[in-house]
């Protein structure tokens, strides 16, 4: 293992080689890149100039090697079928067909072409831009070059630089960390040697340490340790009361869902045994059975997509989506839905409509389940108040006892005696979340046999 100097210095050493190197590369291409963009537009700017005073052909070979004295750019004439009419450097007899050029290429399609490329006829990297133009009436091409090696020159004198500068900074840091580590060293033997106390048994005296505030937080933080020990066997006695906790809320989660899913699994499994042995069923019949046994399959369905809705809503995961809405026609569409379900019973709206900025969706069923439970557990009618800051949900049924009132909003938690009991415990567990997502509340009025009233307030 390492000793802390030896650690600083290597971690030192590897954060500045790598700076240095990355910094190299990056300025390299950075450099290279502006300066291949300043080559192109001066390039084309020449084209452009050239292609104005070249009116002819005439002693083309002259005019473009004086040029090439003047301005040290390698300048190539090119016919369309890809000849090379005129060359500044090189014998245009010996050099091949251009046509397959990829600048050439590209000015053919779109009027000017650029590529970067080694030029094994030179030897050197160049920077090339082709121009389409029309000269006496013929198309040509005009193809400047110019190199791009000057910015390896630069670069290797900015590297040069980095490098001096690096090592110097290097050598200060050493330096400094290793004076550093000395001190490190002292306070963490000091620490070590508390640790070591405070294993086998309380110190007898208190760490301090001024070195530096992490220190001194550290050795504070080992004083209130040592102080805390005596507290440990009460936290796990508190830890594992949690884990017992926890392991019951799983055993009811397991039961609430075996008893949920039990009936409609025998009903599913019943009424399918049923048509596949009876082979000479009436036709009715059979669809009533594939009705109950649709119909069930749903239940399960919803069962699990609350159980899902009461997980998200707990773990805080459910997003909102909030929008500005009538409250009434949200509750009439509810009321819609709820018709074809309780088709005898009535359901009246007071109040005047309000517009809130609700998520459409969780409020319908945070509603729909008030007004649901009014339903199941009232003979009369259902009467939803909207007034100027809540909406009641009031029906004249059962009620809820006095001693059930403070457990019902508990997950899981079930009324007896057909109080509240609305899928595995969860109805009122969902609408408290729902609403509290909307900074509403819920207020609950209730005796036993005499209605309920449930009050939203926003």
């Amino acid at each position: 293992m390492l000793k802390i100097h030896q650690l600083f210095i290597r971690t030192f050493v590897l954060i500045f080689l790598a700076v240095a190197i990355t910094l190299s590369i990056v300025t390299y291409f950075w450099s290279k890149n502006i300066y291949i963009d300043q080559i192109e537009k001066n390039l084309i700017k020449n084209i452009d100039t050239f292609s104005i005073v070249l009116k002819d052909l005439n002693n083309v070979d002259t005019i473009i090697k004086d040029l090439k004295s003047q301005i040290n750019i390698r300048i190539t004439i090119i016919d369309e079928k890809g000849n090379v009419i005129a060359e500044s450097d090189k014998d245009k007899n010996l050099l091949e067909n251009h046509g397959s050029r990829e600048e050439v290429l590209q000015a053919k399609d779109y009027g000017t072409g650029r590529s970067t490329r080694y030029s094994s006829s030179i030897n050197k990297e160049l920077l090339y831009i082709a121009k389409k133009v029309v000269i006496d009436k013929r198309i040509y091409f005009i193809r400047m070059a110019d190199y791009t090696d000057k910015i390896t020159d630069n670069f290797m004198r900015l590297s040069a630089q980095i490098f001096s500068f690096v090592a110097m900074f290097i050598i200060v840091a050493f330096l400094a960390s290793y004076f550093i580590s000395l001190k490190i060293k002292k306070e963490t033997e000091a620490i070590l040697y508390f640790l070591t106390e405070l294993s086998s048994k309380k110190p007898s005296y208190a760490l301090n340490s001024n070195f530096t505030v992490e220190f001194h937080r550290i050795t504070k933080l080992l004083n209130k340790v040592a102080v805390k020990l005596s507290k440990k066997e009460k936290q796990k006695a508190k830890q594992t009361a949690k884990l017992k906790l926890a392991n019951r809320q799983k055993d009811e989660i397991i039961s609430a869902l075996s008893h949920e899913f039990k009936n409609p699994i025998a009903i599913i499994s019943g009424y399918s045994e049923t048509i596949l042995n009876d082979e000479d069923m009436p036709a009715s019949m059979k669809i009533k059975f594939l009705n109950k046994i649709h119909s069930n399959a749903n239940k399960m369905s919803h069962i699990i997509d609350k159980l899902r809705l009461t997980l998200k809503l707990e773990e805080g995961k459910q997003e909102l989506i909030l929008t500005p809405k009538s409250m009434k026609k949200i509750i009439e569409e509810i009321i819609s839905d709820l018709k074809d379900k309780y088709k005898t019973r009535e359901i009246l709206i007071e109040g005047d409509d309000i517009t809130l900025n609700v998520d459409e969706t969780l409020i319908s069923m945070a509603i729909s389940n008030l007004i649901e439970n009014a339903l199941k557990y009232s003979e009369d009618e259902v009467i939803v108040k909207i007034e100027g800051d809540k909406i009641s949900v009031i029906d004249k049924g059962i009620g809820i006892e006095k001693s059930e009132l403070e457990k019902i909003n508990q997950k899981f938690y079930r009324v007896s005696n057909n109080g509240w009991n609305n899928s595995l415990g969860l109805g009122l567990f969902i609408v408290q979340s729902i609403l509290s997502l909307h900074s509403f509340s819920l207020k609950i009025d209730s005796e036993h046999n005499l209605g309920s009233k449930f009050t939203i307030t926003y």
